[in-house]
C-alpha cells in the first residue's frame, strides 16, 4: 500500500511495520521513521513526525493494526488489556484533529465485529481496515479536488496556509488537492504559500511539495498576506481543516483566522477543503473545539537555534477557529457547501 504524490509515499505499510516520512526533517532530508507498535505510532503523531488531520487518522489506524499484530499470540485477557492501552495512547496523542478519533472509532468497531476470533484473524481484520481507511482517503481527496477545481478560474493566484497536501493525508491532499486538480484540468494556476509560524509547515512542506510537482509557488511570511491581498496579488484563499463544528466553524492551523479576516476585508473567496470525516456534528460551535497548546520551544527557536531571550513567557496554541460567516464554502468529497451552515453540513450525511 502506497500513498503517492510526486513519487513520495507519506505512509508505507509493509504488513509488519508502518513507515512514515519524518516531516520534521524536510526539506533538507527525506527520511522515514518506522513504527512497530501503537505506542511508537502515538509518539510519532505527538512529536510531529506525521501531521495533518487525515494523515494522523490513517497513522492511528495502522497503529491499532500494529498492536493487534503484536498481540496476536497473547491470551484473550492480555490482548484486551493491550488493545485498551493502545487506543488510550493513540487517543491522547493530539487533541484537535477529529480524524484521529474518527479513525480510531472505526477501528474499534471492526475489532468488536471480530471479537472472539483467533489473534491472527483479529490482526488480519485490523490491518485490512487500516488499509481501507488509507486507500479511501486518497480517493476522497481526489473527489474533493475535482469539486474544488470548479471554483478556481484559469490564471488564479491561490494563497494557502500550513500544509494541506499529500504530506497531510494518505496522498494527493485537501487544499493542495484542489490546486492539483485545477492544474490537472489544464488551468494555469500559481500558489502563494504562507510560511506558517512557528513550525514552518508552509515553508518546509507545502513549498517542497509544489516544487517537486513544478507547480509555480511563491513563499511569503505570514505577516505579508495582508499586503499581498491589498495590492491585488491574491485571487482566493484555500486552506484545510482539523475539525469543523456543526455550525460550520473551522479549526485549522494557527493564523488561519487572520487570513479569513483579511480575505473578508478584501472581498476574496475563502475556501476550506476538508473530508466529511473532519466534520464533527457532536460539537455545535467552534468555541467547544479543544485547542492544542504546543511546547514553548517551537516559538523561541527552531532546530537548536534560539532567538528569544531566556525567561520570556510563551503562548503556542497550534490552532485557531474561523467563524463560519467568514468561510465562503466548505469543499468536501460529497460536494460544496456554500455557505457552510448546520443544515448544509448535516445534509452531507443524509
Amino acid at each position: 500500500m502506497a500513498a503517492r504524490s510526486g513519487g513520495v509515499e507519506t505512509l508505507r505499510w509493509t504488513g509488519h511495520r508502518l513507515e512514515l516520512i519524518d516531516q520534521r526533517a524536510l526539506p533538507q532530508r527525506l527520511e522515514y521513521v518506522a513504527c512497530a507498535s501503537a505506542a511508537e505510532t502515538a509518539a510519532a503523531i505527538r512529536d510531529m513526525v506525521v501531521r495533518g488531520a487525515p494523515a494522523i487518522g490513517c497513522a492511528a489506524a495502522f497503529g491499532v493494526a500494529l498492536e493487534a499484530a503484536r498481540l496476536r499470540d497473547a491470551s484473550d485477557v492480555a490482548r484486551a488489556e493491550g488493545m485498551h492501552q493502545a487506543f488510550a495512547a493513540l487517543r491522547a496523542s493530539r487533541p484537535t484533529a477529529v480524524n484521529l478519533f474518527w479513525a480510531l472509532d472505526r477501528m474499534q468497531a471492526v475489532l468488536a465485529s471480530v471479537a472472539g476470533r483467533s489473534g491472527a484473524e483479529i490482526a488480519a481484520a485490523a490491518a485490512a481496515e487500516a488499509q481501507r481507511i488509507s486507500a479511501e482517503d486518497i480517493e476522497i481527496n481526489r473527489a474533493m479536488g475535482r469539486h474544488g477545481a470548479a471554483l478556481v478560474r484559469d490564471g488564479a493566484r491561490i494563497m494557502t496556509h500550513c500544509n494541506a497536501g499529500a504530506l497531510a493525508t494518505a496522498g494527493y491532499g485537501t487544499a493542495l488537492g484542489v490546486v492539483r486538480a485545477a492544474r490537472d484540468a489544464g488551468k494555469r494556476i500559481s500558489v502563494i504559500a504562507n510560511e506558517t509560524r512557528p513550525f514552518l509547515q508552509g515553508a518546509r512542506l507545502t513549498a517542497w511539495e509544489l516544487v517537486q510537482e513544478r507547480i509555480p509557488v511563491t513563499l511569503v511570511t505570514d505577516g505579508m498576506a495582508g499586503h499581498l491581498m491589498q495590492t491585488g496579488k491574491v485571487d482566493l484563499v484555500v486552506v484545510g481543516a482539523d475539525r469543523v463544528a456543526a455550525n460550520g466553524d473551522v479549526a485549522n492551523k494557527i493564523g488561519t483566522y487572520t487570513l479569513a479576516v483579511l480575505a473578508a476585508r478584501h472581498r476574496l473567496p475563502f475556501y476550506v477543503a476538508a473530508p466529511c470525516s473532519t466534520i464533527d456534528l457532536s460539537i455545535r460551535g467552534g468555541d467547544a473545539i479543544p485547542i492544542e497548546e504546543r511546547p514553548p520551544g517551537e516559538v523561541t527557536g527552531f532546530r537548536g537555534v534560539r532567538w528569544a531571550p531566556d525567561g520570556v513567557a510563551v503562548a503556542n496554541p497550534a490552532f485557531d477557529v474561523t467563524p463560519a460567516e467568514l468561510v465562503t464554502a466548505l469543499i468536501t468529497e460529497r460536494g460544496v457547501v456554500q455557505p457552510p451552515t448546520e443544515a448544509g453540513l448535516r445534509a452531507l450525511f443524509g
